[in-house]
């Protein structure tokens, strides 16, 4: 059974650093993975995303420039380093794991989800 697990949320202040983590009981080498984000009374939004092998990365325009996504595949770790947040990026941020190739800002291509890590940016 596929099991992920994120960390790293806080609460912390407009401009602020942060980073988040997702490890999971898979082998990193043969998923994508990606960050999604889900605000109260919002839908589930792609956040970025990282190919199979770790060297391709896509980000939602919202937040190009600002967040990096990463992937050790040695280590089995998902990072999501995230600069000058704002009051917008408040949300519950999700990690997910998927064997696909194609399709990776998309939620649906990802079966695999963990439960959430709380980030919320105070002005």
């Amino acid at each position: 059974q596929v099991q992920l697990v994120e960390s790293g949320g806080r609460s912390v202040q407009a401009g602020d650093s942060l980073r988040l983590s997702c490890s999971a009981s898979i082998t990193f080498s043969n998923y994508a993975m990606g960050w999604f984000r889900q605000a109260p009374g919002m839908e589930r939004e792609f956040v970025a995303a990282i190919n199979r092998p770790g060297v391709t990365s896509y980000y939602a325009d919202s937040v190009k420039g600002r967040f990096t996504i990463s992937k050790d595949n040695g280590k089995n770790t998902l990072s999501l380093q995230m600069t000058d947040l704002a009051p917008a990026d408040t949300a519950t941020y999700f990690c997910a794991a998927s064997t696909e190739v194609l399709g990776l800002k998309l939620a649906r291509t990802y079966p695999y989800w963990g439960h959430g890590t709380q980030v919320t940016v105070s002005s």
